[in-house]
Order: C-alpha cells, then sequence, then structure tokens
C-alpha cells in the first residue's frame, strides 16, 4: 500500500474559515520567533512591538517614510532598542541567577566583535553596555584595534581571542599601561612563550588567559568547535605545561582567566551542561595547581530560536537566557563550594544572542514566475500525435477518484515526448501542448490531494513543483548568506497585507545570476517548509517582505557576488511619539563595488570614452549619442548596485 503522509499544515475546508490577523501571526509564527519584540496591527501591518512609553513601530509606514526620504530598498532597518532590550534581557538573567544561587562572583558579557564589525553598531553596544561594564572580544588585529578605540570603561573587558603574531601581543599588552582590562587568551602552547617574552622586553605584567580544549561538544551546525578535532585550545596535557612554565617563570599570578568555546548556536541545554560540568573540573584543577583564576570565560553560544519551535532542532533552542544563566552559575557555584575556593567572575560571548534580533532586512518583490501560472488549454486537431491526445483524455478525465493514477501518466506522457523531440519525432510546438497539459494535470492532483488529511508520498514534492518564484531585489549571498551556505533558516514575512489571506506558494529569489540565489526553506511549527504562503502583486503597488533576526554575522560574511553590494541601513529608535531615525547609511554604489575589483574611476571613464571614440571614427554612432552614452555611463556609476523598482510597480510581471 502507498505511504501516506500527514499534511500537517492544511485545514480542512479552510476556504469557508474567515481570515484575520490572528491568523496572519500564526501562520508566520510571528509571535513563536519574534521573542515578544514584533507583532501585527489591524491594517494588517508588522509592527515592532510597543516597548515601555514608546507606541508600537509599523514596519510598512516606516518602509514608505525611508523611500520618502530618497533612500531605495533594499533597507536593513537596525532597531537601537531591541539592542537595548536584549542586553537587559541577558543582564537581568544572570542578575537572577546570581541571585539565587548566592554566586560571590560577578557576571560581565562581552561582545565578540566577529558576529558584526560595523562601527555604528559597535557605538550603539558600547554606549548601552555602560551601565552593565559591558566589554567586546577581538578574534583578530583589526578587531583588537577596534575594541581599543570604543574602549570607555574601565570596568569593562577586552578578551583577545584568535591567532597572534608579535605586534597582535605587544599592542594588548601596551594598551594595559592605559589602565584597559585586557586578556591574552592562548590558543596555541607557542603563544604563551610570545606573550611571556613580550611581557618582559615591555615591562609590563600581562593578564593571561588559557582556552581549554574540551572533551564536551555542543549540538547544532557549529558542534565542531569543541572536541578533540576543535581548531583551538590546549588539551589537558598543554594546559599542564603552560602551568609549569608559568612557575618556572614565577607568572603564575599571571594567569587569571580560563576560557572555553564549544560553539555558535548550541541547541540543547543538556550539551552546555556536560560542558560546563567539564570545565569546572578543569578550573577547580588548575586552582588546586597553585593558579588563582578568577575569572571563568564560557564563551558564546547561547541559541537564538529562529523558528520558534523550542526544540533543539537547529534553528531553535530548547532552553531560555534564564535557564541557560541559572545553569551557568549553578555549577560554577557547587563546584566552587564543593572545592572551597572563591567564585570567579563569569564572562559570556553571546554576540548572536544580542545582535540578531535587532536587524531586518526589507525587500521588494519585483514580479513572480511559476511553470503552471495562467496556461490555457491547449487546441488540439485530428492530425495531433496520438501521445498529445492520450495525456489530453488524461487531463479530461481526472477525477478524485483517479489522480495519482493521472499524476503518473502524466509523468510518462512528459518523459516519452522529451524523448521523441530529441529523437526529432516531435515538433516543438506539440511538445510544448504536452508540457502545458502536464502542469495543468499537476494543478488538479494538487488541488485534489490538499484536501486530503493524508497526502501520497510520491506527492509530496508537488507543492513546492508548483510554487511561485517571488523575485526580490536583494542578494542572498549579500544579506543572508547563511541560508545559501548552510541552509540557516531566518524568519521571513510580508511585511502588510496580512488582514488578506495569502493563498500563493512561493520561494524567494534574488536578482543575482545564480540558481542558488533563492531561499527556499521557511520556519514553520511543526516542520521546514518549502514554500512561503504569500499575496497576489497588484499593479501599481509595492509588496514589501521582512527577513527578520538577521543582525549576527550576515552583514559580514555577505560577498559581492554579481557585484550587488552593501544595503542601505537605517538605524531608528523608539520615541513616547513613535519613533526616529537616528542615521542613515547609504548603500553601496556601482563605482564603490568597482573599487573592490581594482577600477579606479578616472581609468574605467577613459576606457569607455576610447571605445566611444572608436565607435565615431567607424561612424556606428552619432555625436549626440556619443555624449548620451557617456553621460549615462558617468551617472550610472553613482547608482544604487540593487535594481530601481519603481517602474516594476506599473507593469505586471508574471513569467510562465
Amino acid at each position: 500500500m502507498m505511504a501516506m503522509r500527514p499534511r500537517m499544515q492544511q485545514k480542512k475546508n479552510d476556504v469557508l474559515s474567515k481570515w484575520s490577523v490572528d491568523d496572519a501571526i500564526d501562520q508566520y509564527g510571528i509571535e513563536r520567533w519574534g521573542a515578544g519584540l514584533f507583532t501585527a496591527n489591524s491594517k494588517g501591518n508588522v509592527c515592532l512591538a510597543a516597548n515601555g512609553d514608546s507606541p508600537e513601530i509599523d514596519l510598512k509606514a516606516l518602509i514608505d517614510e525611508i523611500q520618502l526620504r530618497g533612500l531605495e530598498l533594499p533597507v536593513l532597518l537596525r532597531f537601537t532598542d531591541i539592542l537595548r532590550q536584549r542586553m537587559g534581557i541577558l543582564h537581568k538573567a544572570f542578575d537572577a541567577a546570581i541571585k539565587e544561587n548566592n554566586f560571590q562572583g560577578e557576571y560581565r558579557g562581552v561582545f565578540p566583535i566577529k558576529v558584526n564589525q560595523h562601527r555604528h553598531l559597535l557605538e550603539d553596544l558600547v554606549t548601552i553596555g555602560k551601565d552593565y561594564h559591558f566589554g567586546l572580544e577581538a578574534g583578530s588585529k583589526p578587531e583588537l584595534l577596534i575594541a581599543l578605540a570604543h574602549h570607555c570603561d574601565p570596568e569593562s573587558l577586552i578578551v583577545c581571542n584568535g591567532f597572534k603574531d608579535c605586534d597582535y601581543v605587544e599592542t594588548a599588552l601596551e594598551a594595559l599601561k592605559l589602565g584597559i582590562k585586557i586578556f591574552l587568551v592562548v590558543e596555541k602552547p607557542a603563544e604563551l612563550e610570545m606573550i611571556l617574552h613580550s611581557a618582559k622586553k615591555l615591562n609590563v605584567e600581562p593578564m593571561i588567559g588559557i582556552r581549554m580544549k574540551l572533551a564536551s561538544r555542543g549540538r547544532g551546525m557549529w558542534e565542531s568547535s569543541g572536541g578533540d578535532r576543535s581548531k583551538f585550545g590546549l588539551f589537558c596535557s598543554e594546559l599542564l605545561d603552560a602551568i609549569q612554565l608559568l612557575k618556572r617563570k614565577r607568572m603564575l599570578k599571571c594567569l587569571q582567566l580560563l576560557h572555553f568555546h564549544v560553539g555558535s548556536q548550541i541547541t540543547d541545554i543538556q550539551r552546555i551542561k556536560t560542558t560546563l560540568r567539564e570545565a569546572c573540573s578543569i578550573f577547580i584543577e588548575v586552582n588546586r595547581l597553585g593558579a588563582e583564576i578568577k575569572y571563568l570565560d564560557v564563551g558564546g553560544g547561547l541559541a537564538v530560536d529562529y523558528d520558534g519551535s523550542h526544540t533543539n532542532y537547529a534553528s531553535s533552542a530548547n532552553y531560555t537566557e534564564r535557564e541557560y544563566a541559572a545553569d551557568v552559575i549553578y555549577h560554577i557555584a557547587m563546584a566552587c563550594q564543593d572545592a572551597k575556593i572563591p567564585h570567579p567572575t563569569v564572562i559570556t560571548e553571546s554576540g548572536r544572542f544580542l545582535a540578531a534580533y535587532h536587524s531586518v532586512l526589507v525587500v521588494e518583490a519585483l514580479g513572480t514566475g511559476s511553470p503552471a501560472n495562467n496556461l490555457d488549454v491547449p487546441k488540439l486537431s485530428k492530425k495531433s500525435p496520438e501521445l498529445l491526445q492520450r495525456i489530453a483524455e488524461t487531463y479530461t478525465t481526472l477525477s478524485p477518484k483517479n489522480f495519482q493514477e493521472a499524476y503518473h501518466d502524466a509523468i510518462e506522457a512528459r518523459r516519452e515526448a522529451l524523448m521523441l523531440f530529441n529523437l526529432r519525432h516531435m515538433s516543438l510546438e506539440d511538445r510544448a501542448k504536452i508540457e502545458t497539459y502536464f502542469w495543468l494535470i499537476c494543478q488538479k492532483v494538487y488541488q485534489m490531494s490538499s484536501k486530503l488529511d493524508y497526502c501520497p508520498d510520491d506527492l509530496d514534492g508537488l507543492e513546492a513543483t508548483l510554487s511561485t518564484f517571488y523575485y526580490c531585489n536583494f542578494s542572498v549571498f549579500q544579506s543572508v548568506p547563511d541560508h545559501w551556505a548552510i541552509k540557516q533558516l531566518f524568519p521571513i514575512t510580508p511585511l502588510h497585507r496580512l488582514d488578506e489571506k495569502p493563498r500563493i506558494e512561493a520561494i524567494l529569489a534574488d536578482i543575482t545570476c545564480d540558481s542558488d540565489g533563492v531561499i527556499d526553506r521557511f520556519v514553520d511549527l511543526k516542520d521546514v517548509n518549502d514554500t512561503l504562503k504569500l499575496h497576489p502583486l497588484k499593479q501599481g503597488e509595492p509588496y514589501y517582505i521582512g527577513i527578520f533576526l538577521v543582525g549576527a554575522y550576515q552583514e559580514i560574511l555577505g560577498d559581492l557576488h554579481n557585484l550587488f553590494g552593501d544595503t542601505t541601513v537605517v538605524h531608528v529608535s523608539s520615541t513616547p511619539q513613535g519613533y526616529m531615525i537616528d542615521k542613515t547609511l547609504t548603500g553601496e554604489t556601482v563605482m564603490d563595488v568597482l573599487d573592490y575589483v581594482q577600477f579606479g574611476r578616472t581609468d574605467f571613464l577613459a576606457q569607455v570614452r576610447n571605445r566611444v571614440e572608436e565607435a565615431l571614427r567607424q561612424g556606428n554612432i552619432s555625436l549626440d549619442e556619443s555624449a548620451s552614452f557617456l553621460r549615462k555611463i558617468e551617472m550610472g556609476l553613482d547608482d544604487y548596485t540593487y535594481l530601481d523598482s519603481t517602474h516594476f510597480r506599473s507593469q505586471t510581471h508574471v513569467c510562465r
């Protein structure tokens, strides 16, 4: 018997149900993944939820205003208030855990600069973090310089991770003379000798940390960051050698921090608990060997629930920040109590948790395309090939009783038509008619099967096959590279028209010349969907789609595929009256991205002008035409790298 799979998202007789904004909130999971930050209003527009004295911010109205200011889509929205709220939530969780466990140490957070190196974001974080003595983590020389430039609180920390050379080490050591609490974390055994040598040279007492290579591993897409094959950290034997070296140099007191990191986005709290037990055991043993460790850095890994399922799935988390903080503090407190040693200051590097929510990428759909859009039933004649007549009869006789058999017959007919065409026994016109019948049959079969409680396995992919491409004005590679690289899930929803029922199964396609430039995995409570329900485009009206939780890693990992550059960025903060646009950062121009690939403006224009002069000499272009062309080229260099969407709205772009 044919295996059957439950059609989880299908509701019987849903065509009879009345659609509401609440239905849309549930359809797109806004309350599940939104963490209380996002909702939708009675107009059907997605909003940043009200916070304290500040009212909700209508994202559709905000985008309309941004465009009135002369800024084009795509636009990345950064909400400063979300950064403030996330940092407050994190510290509140640790404060509660410290109080509950009578923990005698302190909590200090640091933001890993690699998560998002953009200056205005870091400035906001440092300003917000002053109340919490929040610091920064650097993983390279450039990031160290950024950290030093932004450091302004003598109580906050800078943690230096990553591979190091003498310049890196000496820069950090000299920063100690400025009164900055800066730790050099030893990632490889040879780094310790370098630090000690440079410290003696500069006559400064270093603040040394050591990264432990734990046997425990996290869970998720980044679990290889932990375990024996992890890239960084010292094995137990290497840790013992480092302690002995520091003893011989009489510098054991400089070892003040132990650090571990088992991966970003750790989805399962049990993995965190296992890791903490191992780390605490090493922490106790290092103290027993004479090192008075004052700081324990538990690294990153605090997960973001991208899909809102609250599970240990790769894009979710089966715990909250409160549970995370409680487990971290509890395990360290109990270990210190048993060993009768002082409680350390606990450091976390929860960059994803802080930054992911604060950014929303807004793109506009320019047009749509589907293999089954607007198809007319082909006309046949008595001379039509037998195969064409057969598939036409399959379509005519298709019913709820035989739809599965009809689907199989249509697949076979299409396959046979291709074979005949390749052997030149069928015309292009007849092949096109057979393909049209094939798609018409697929449509009817899907409509019939979608009304069933259970769907046959061989029809399971039909929904995605018939889905409509929504061509959107953005680059997956530039703005959401983790979807392309590792199939990371991001919450996606239309920003308006949520009071209308969406009926089109869609896949998002970007404007790059690459078949990988699509988003074809979408958040769903019970599974990962291959399609996203969207509304039909209306001629003359924009259709805005929001891609949420893109504030961590996406901006800095983005690449220049097809030379689509950074998008325009708008910083927004809430006010008692609504909102205020704090700053706008115009997206990269054509000339900006040409500079990256060594095309200088002057030389570039000279080359074009020489080509135009040659065409003039050959009489292929008039003087007026040459002047117009050169003006267009020069003006084009200052254009946004993305498309001008205004003229698309006046047309109906539905491609068959």
